[in-house]
């Protein structure tokens, strides 16, 4: 059931009016004049607020300027009812942020056209603003699922980066013994040194076809689905 907050300083149209929409099926609370009635709206919080203009303590224009500058309060609905009929009050009113202007005398259909107007286009605008977080968040989401995938690519990558250099530096050592051992094939005489320098070209090729398999090893560890399985268990940025 929705809340109404009757903001009016004469009694008979405060009462006539807060009878009338509890006949109807809305919740109702008054006020007497402007300053309680902004008193009322922040600690009731209505769905919606029906306010004179001319009133002691506070005018309907500065009722409705405190609202609008309230975070907590800006979005309630608010309509003037008033006996300003001037074009100038009404536009001033829009001006400040109302909804609707309804002047005096008026009929009760007025008011529960303009109340049922009021409340369904707030109703409608509340869900396509939770509809439009909702999706923010999906979107958030997103981004942190994708910077997240983008920094294990990059730090992939400079695992990758650093194992080529590392093998780049690993190969260079027996490459240089094979490049000596061959140099030294060629001007060796006698069998025991062909020997020696044949031995230590198999210890060199040994070495070479060893650490080609640690690097297929390698290659099949740094995969993007054992990425995800490092960074669960922490690991990704020890490698």
């Amino acid at each position: 059931m929705s809340l109404i907050l009757i903001i009016e300083d004469e009694n008979s149209i405060r009462l006539n009016l807060q009878e009338f929409l509890e006949l109807v099926d809305f919740s109702v609370i008054t006020a007497v004049n402007g300053k309680i009635g902004l008193q009322l709206a922040k600690n009731r919080h209505p769905d919606l607020i029906i306010c004179d203009i001319m009133m002691p303590e506070l005018s309907g224009y500065e009722v409705l300027t405190e609202l609008r500058g309230d975070p907590n309060l800006a979005d309630i609905p608010f309509i003037f009812l008033t006996a300003k009929a001037e074009r100038y009050d009404f536009r001033q009113s829009m001006g400040l942020g109302a909804d609707d202007y309804i002047t005096k005398p008026f009929q009760p259909h007025e008011i529960l056209e303009a109340v049922n107007s009021r409340l369904k286009r707030h109703s409608i605008s509340n869900q396509a603003y939770l509809q439009e977080s909702q999706k923010l968040e999906i979107l958030e989401q997103e981004i942190k699922k994708n910077r997240s995938e983008l920094q294990d690519c990059q730090q992939l990558a400079q695992m990758r980066g650093s194992l080529l250099d590392k093998v780049s530096q690993d190969l260079r050592n027996p490459l240089s013994n094979i490049n000596m051992a061959i140099c030294m094939l060629k001007q060796v005489d006698n069998e025991k040194d062909r020997e020696k320098y044949l031995l230590i070209l198999q210890e060199e090729c040994k070495r070479e076809i060893e650490i080609l398999n640690e690097i297929s090893s390698l290659q099949e560890l740094l995969t993007d689905e054992n990425a995800k399985l490092l960074r669960t268990y922490k690991l990704l940025g020890k490698l």
